[in-house]
């Protein structure tokens, strides 16, 4: 089976030992060898920033771009940069998984086009508009305080440009009237890059049905989060509560909205299916729920790859 991931936060756990781990091997959810054991065909890595966290957020973003890079050198006989569908096509031809790299935090554009422009250019072809504080661009939907904000007039420019540019807009995070917005405003589909059912899992981070047959109706898709508090209200990241989440979705928005956005690396590391290497877990479970073959692939890479083809430039 192959497999595409629509978020990790990787990059941000090699930062914390620049000279000793490596995308190669490490002893986290998400590296080469464990993605190859999963049949991987690409990883979204994202560039994430905690605008608590840092002084210049645009600044530790490029820092962190200069990490994927230099972690691309070094295992460039596995991993290979991938902008669009065509490059994504190429690297598997020659072998390699691609990597796809993304921002989570509309922040780091610090309110201008410009920077956005620029962040294409670097490679980037993925942008969360937000993470979990207000920014330049909207609200988040970290608390319900903010679900009936919607985006900023700079907010709206930044949809604009990514339709122009070839860039999927990335919903997870946002506030419900941000969401709203997006779907009324973008020309291209969008995704919730690692978001679950709200009707299943009672959390703002999660998609109300309405949200599910929109992003559906757009021809988007919703990466399912393997976070165990977005999945139930256990401790443990289990796969029987994935495919709760799987069947929810499919049952409202049908299973072409489905994708995985497993959140790696940047979760809880209590999980029943700790990396890619152990996928036939979540593989097993869908099986005995009746899903068919094609509906499994659909969920693995399909839709994925038919998004990715849709939208990016």
């Amino acid at each position: 089976m192959r497999l595409i991931d629509f978020h990790c936060d990787t990059i941000l756990e090699l930062m914390k030992d620049k000279e000793n781990l490596h995308i190669d091997k490490n002893d986290f959810s998400v590296d080469i060898e464990k993605l190859k054991k999963g049949g991987s065909l690409a990883q979204f890595f994202a560039l994430y920033v905690n605008l608590k966290d840092v002084k210049d957020p645009l600044e530790f973003c490029l820092e962190m771009a200069d990490k994927f890079y230099l972690e691309l050198e070094r295992s460039k006989d596995d991993v290979a940069l991938a902008r669009n569908y065509d490059e994504l096509m190429e690297n598997d031809k020659n072998g390699k998984i691609s990597a796809f790299l993304t921002v989570e935090e509309g922040g780091v554009l610090k309110g201008k086009i410009h920077n956005l422009r620029n962040l294409y250019r670097l490679g980037v072809r993925l942008i969360t508009l937000t993470w979990n504080f207000p920014n330049e661009i909207g609200y988040p939907n970290h608390r319900w305080e903010h679900s009936d904000k919607g985006l900023t007039e700079f907010g709206k420019e930044v949809v604009h440009e990514m339709n122009s540019l070839g860039m999927l807009i990335d919903v997870s995070h946002l506030s419900d009237g941000g969401f709203y917005d997006v779907a009324r405003l973008s020309s291209k589909p969008f995704i919730a890059s690692h978001s679950n059912a709200r009707a299943v899992t009672n959390h703002p981070r999660n998609l109300t049905d309405d949200m599910i047959k929109i992003l559906a109706e757009k021809g988007g898709v919703t990466g399912i989060n393997f976070a165990a508090h977005f999945l139930g209200e256990g401790e443990i990241s289990r796969v029987e509560d994935m495919v709760a989440h799987i069947k929810h979705i499919k049952n409202v928005g049908g299973i072409d909205v489905i994708a995985l956005g497993s959140d790696y690396d940047g979760i809880s590391p209590n999980l029943e299916m700790k990396n890619y290497g152990e996928v036939d877990k979540l593989i097993g479970e869908l099986q005995k729920n009746g899903f068919t073959e094609d509906e499994i692939e659909r969920i693995f890479y399909r839709n994925a790859l038919r998004v990715i083809k849709d939208t990016l430039y």
